[in-house]
């Protein structure tokens, strides 16, 4: 290591590859990564663990990526040692923000496809997303080994669809270390290596960041040009404000502290940054007094679905505040906007990439950051025209629509989907897509077995159980993938959920007009299941506007109150009974009915 160490202080670029791996979720990347990682060296066998790059808990839990994770490893090849800096992205549509960054600090990718699944939706995404960034993409064929692999095939797909020619194509297997050799060398000989000057001043990208307890924010960062050394002083174009560099170095794969870090190289740094601000994801880092062309920086992310974050108690909302902000910071992506709720209290209103995200987020608070919070029922971006003044809002929050009588039309988010499904499960799919107001736009075969589906879906639709409801309906076989295509006029309504005639605001939806008595019914008939009984009688309505469409009650507990008469006249009862139903009423007017957090889910999962 140490020998490395001195011989990377004048690392040329031209020795430095800078790749990513990419695929759709359960092809193989985290494996192909630790494959990578144990064949060159940079984890001992007593370090070496499944899913070496997945650090969250979440994400061993769930075995999917979630965080984009960096390693730097040393290749000899024809008696030349290159630096290798990996970076393993996740594969779920909702974290392809996370792939389109990191594609930005390499010069190649490696497209991986399982064969025995295929090219998936994701599959296609990913390469498109590499393609349009001009990258080098080496296709590998994965799990060969399998018995129910079928390479032949799926080679065929990858020459079909992406016009990669048959010697082009690496067949490997990341469990058994088949061919793991000849990725490393397609590495070195087809990546091309970054271009990059020592003459030229600093100039270098900030593409990730997260936060430390201990050392506070840590940066992740790509030399373009220039030499970046312990204890200069750095300045970031966005935030106008100077560091100074207390330490760098290189993933290797843990933080290795290095003297300075060269053109090309990928690396992280420690400038004791407090504030999550400070440390703008697509920002660019130069010398102080330098002038230097910043980078245009990463498109923002564009929340798709919203949702609402309030603390259990009142009390935590501090803690809570806290620990969005230090995981924001790790997940860029999501937008975080404060906001008070008469049910809920002070909280938040969350922007997510999709439903997984906002999951994945709210575990991530109670892991690590041990903070449990009341997730509202999911919503997306509508755009409402106002009649007379011609007003166009953006509104997510169904607490927030005008009145009925105000609006002129509703404009809502749709979707273009790309669903890859076998054939056998093609009916099952189509009957999904057009339960959901999906609209047909291509079916065509992608080989004998599956065909390609293009849907255009309204994102209200596959916002809440789409995906659930797809998988389960083709055996786990059918993969999807999306991207924004505007809005349409759609016939929507607010549905407000009543208990004992008060509206509660963060169990309100939008639902279309169609289905408005159908949804109203069946969340009526679940809330009644979740909500605790009371001493009085809770009476739950769904409601659009002034009109009741659904209506369900929680039976109050009751105290025998004529336990204590025996025999004589019935009016001795009767009077108890009537006594005890006027206590009930005046209860059922000044009581408070509390909504447990099931409630809420049970919407969620509508």
């Amino acid at each position: 290591m140490d020998l490395k160490k001195i011989a990377l202080q004048s690392f040329p670029p031209e020795k430095v590859r800078n790749f990513s791996i990419i695929a759709h979720i359960d092809h193989g990347k985290s494996t192909l990564a630790d494959r990578l990682l144990e064949v060159t060296g940079t984890i001992s066998d007593r370090e070496k663990k499944a899913q070496f790059l997945d650090k969250l808990q979440v994400e061993r839990e769930r075995g999917i990526t979630v965080k984009a994770q960096t390693a730097s490893m040393f290749y000899e090849h024809n008696g030349e040692t290159y630096l290798l800096n990996l970076i393993d992205t996740p594969g779920h549509v909702d974290f392809s923000y996370e792939v389109s960054r990191s594609l930005y600090a390499c010069q190649g990718a490696l497209l991986l496809v399982d064969a025995s699944q295929g090219v998936e939706a994701q599959t296609m995404a990913n390469f498109y997303l590499a393609f349009d960034q001009d990258l080098t993409i080496v296709p590998i064929l994965n799990k060969v080994d399998m018995q129910a692999a079928d390479p032949e095939r799926v080679a065929h797909q990858l020459e079909t669809l992406f016009d990669f020619k048959k010697e082009e194509i690496i067949k490997a297997s990341a469990k058994s270390g088949l061919g793991i050799q000849e990725i490393l060398q397609a590495i070195v000989t087809r990546i091309p290596a970054p271009k990059g000057s020592t003459e030229k001043p600093l100039r270098a990208l900030l593409f990730d960041s997260w936060f430390d307890d201990y050392r506070g924010v840590i940066c992740l960062i790509a030399l373009h040009d220039g030499i970046i050394r312990k204890g200069d002083l750095i300045s970031l174009a966005q935030v106008h404000k100077s560091y100074e560099v207390l330490e760098l170095g290189l993933m290797y794969p843990e933080p290795t502290p290095m003297d300075a870090l060269y053109p090309g190289q990928v690396g992280y740094l420690i400038t004791g940054m407090k504030s999550v601000k400070e440390a703008r994801v697509g920002d660019t880092i130069s010398h102080k007094k330098e002038l230097v062309t910043p980078f245009p920086g990463f498109k923002p992310a564009k929340p798709m679905v919203f949702a609402g974050l309030y603390p259990i108690d009142t009390e935590d909302f501090d803690q809570l505040k806290d620990a969005i902000d230090k995981l924001t910071l790790n997940d860029a992506s999501v937008s975080i906007e404060k906001k008070t709720s008469a049910a809920l209290g002070l909280g938040f209103r969350c922007g997510f990439l999709g439903l997984l995200h906002m999951d994945v987020f709210k575990q991530r608070l109670e892991q690590e950051y041990n903070v449990a919070a009341i997730a509202t029922a999911p919503s997306v971006l509508y755009k409402i025209k106002i009649k007379h003044t011609g007003e166009v809002l953006d509104i997510e929050n169904p607490a927030e629509f005008p009145e009925a009588n105000h609006i002129e039309e509703i404009l809502e988010p749709i979707i273009d989907a790309t669903i890859i499904v076998p054939k056998e499960y093609l009916g099952n799919i189509i009957k999904l897509c057009e339960d959901k107001r999906g609209v047909q736009k291509e079916l065509r075969y992608l080989d004998e077995q599956r065909l390609i589906l293009k849907y255009r879906l309204p994102l209200n639709e596959v916002a809440t159980d789409f995906y659930d409801d797809l998988k389960s309906m083709s055996s786990g076989y059918a993969s999807f993938d999306y991207e924004e295509a505007g809005h349409q006029v759609a016939d929507l309504v607010k549905m407000d959920i009543l208990l004992n005639t008060k509206p509660v605001d963060a169990l309100s939806i939008i639902v279309h007009e169609e289905k408005a008595y159908y949804v109203g019914r069946d969340l009526t008939e679940k809330l009644s299941k979740v909500i605790p009984r009371q001493l009085f009688e809770v009476v739950i309505q769904a409601a659009v506007g002034a009109k009741i469409l659904a209506r369900s009650r929680v039976a109050p507990l009751r105290k025998d109150v004529t336990a204590k008469c025996y025999g004589g006249d019935i009016s001795r009862k009767r009077k108890l009974l009537e006594k005890q139903k006027e206590g009930k009423k005046k209860m059922k007017q000044i009581g408070s009915v509390e909504v447990p957090q099931e409630a809420f889910l049970s919407i969620l999962k509508r």
